[in-house]
C-alpha cells in the first residue's frame, strides 16, 4: 500500500447544484494525469473532512481525481444556524449528490467515473442524471436499513433514538443535536426527520417513490455495485446491506465483509473504516486488493 500521508494538498472548490445551493469541496489530485475520477458522497452527520486522508490516499492508489464535499446547510457548506436549515435528506441524497456527480463528469469527460457511497451515500445512485456514466459504485455500510433489523443489544439505543430522544431533542432545539448523544455531529431537523420516517418504514426510501420522491431510473444503473458491509456494524448489518441488491436491479452485485482483522483494528463499527486506524480495510474498499472472497448475486 502506498505510503501518502503528505501528498498534494487538495483544492478547494464551489459546486452549484441546480436550485442554486452551493456545496463547499475539496478536489484531490495525483502527482500524474488521473486515470479515473471518483466522487465520495459521504455518510450522514459526518462532515467531508473525516474522508480527507481516504481520499489522499486513493489519489495516488488509483491515479485519480477525488471529489469530498459537505451537503448544504452541513459542514463547511453550512451558511448560517443549524436551526434555520431547511435541508432534507432527500435533497441530500438527490440534489446535492447528483450536482457533486455532475461536477465530477463535467470537469472530467474524457475519463471513466466511480462513485464511493458510504451508508446512505450509496443509496441515491438512480435518483441522478449521470447514473449511466458511472463506471462503478462502491457502497460501503450501505442498505434499507429499518430499526428492527439491529443486533439486540443495540436495539436500546435505537429505539431512544428514533422514539424517545431524538424526537423529543429535535423538536425542541430544532435541530438534531447529535453531539450530544454520541451521533458525532448535529444535522438538520429535516433531514432527520426524513432519516427517520425511512428507518422506521419497510424498504427505507422505497415507501415514497412517485410521492414524497421522484421515480428513480433504476434501468440508468447497470454498472458493477460492489456492496461493501462491515462485520461489526451494528447500525447496518451485513444482512441489510446485502439487501441494497433492492435499489440496482439491474445492476452486477458483488457482496464483501470487511472484518477488523483485515482492516487491522481490534473494531470498526458503522463510522470507523474510512479512517487512520482502518487504514489496511482500504484497498479492499478502492478495489485494488487482490482477495477474492466475494458473494457474486444470483
Amino acid at each position: 500500500m502506498p505510503d501518502v500521508k503528505g501528498g498534494p494538498e487538495p483544492s478547494s472548490l464551489t459546486i452549484a447544484c441546480g436550485d442554486g445551493a452551493l456545496l463547499a469541496g475539496k478536489l484531490f489530485k495525483p502527482g500524474n494525469k488521473p486515470r479515473v475520477a471518483i466522487v465520495i458522497h459521504g455518510a450522514t452527520a459526518v462532515p467531508c473532512r473525516y474522508y480527507e486522508s481516504f481520499a489522499r490516499w486513493l489519489s495516488s492508489a488509483k491515479q485519480a481525481a477525488v471529489l469530498i464535499y459537505d451537503y448544504r446547510d452541513y459542514g463547511s457548506s453550512a451558511k448560517g444556524p443549524l436551526r434555520r436549515a431547511r435541508a432534507t435528506m432527500a435533497v441530500w441524497g438527490i440534489k446535492d449528490q447528483d450536482a457533486a456527480l455532475g461536477f465530477l463528469c463535467k470537469r472530467y469527460p474524457d475519463l471513466p467515473v466511480e462513485v464511493i457511497g458510504h451508508s446512505m451515500g450509496g443509496m441515491f445512485l438512480a435518483f441522478h442524471k449521470n447514473a449511466a456514466r458511472v463506471s462503478r459504485l462502491t457502497a460501503v455500510a450501505s442498505g434499507p436499513a429499518h430499526w428492527s433489523r439491529h443486533p439486540l443489544l443495540f436495539t436500546p439505543a435505537v429505539i431512544a433514538f428514533w422514539f424517545a430522544a431524538g424526537p423529543l431533542l429535535t423538536a425542541a432545539l430544532g435541530y438534531m443535536p447529535g453531539r450530544r448523544i454520541g451521533l458525532g455531529s448535529d444535522v438538520p431537523a429535516g433531514v432527520y426527520w426524513q432519516w427517520r420516517r425511512w428507518c422506521t418504514s419497510k424498504g427505507f426510501h422505497r415507501a415514497d417513490w412517485g410521492r414524497k420522491l421522484p421515480h428513480p431510473d433504476l434501468e440508468s444503473v447497470r454498472c458493477p455495485v460492489r456492496a461493501i458491509a462491515i462485520s461489526d456494524d451494528a447500525m447496518m448489518p451485513p444482512s441489510v446491506v446485502r439487501e441494497l441488491a433492492q435499489l440496482y436491479p439491474f445492476a452486477e452485485m458483488e457482496n464483501k465483509v470487511i472484518s477488523p482483522r483485515q482492516a487491522g483494528c481490534r473494531k470498526i463499527g458503522h463510522l470507523r473504516v474510512f479512517t487512520e486506524h482502518c487504514r489496511a480495510a482500504w484497498p479492499i474498499i478502492a478495489g485494488t486488493d487482490t482477495l477474492q472472497s466475494h458473494e457474486p448475486r444470483q
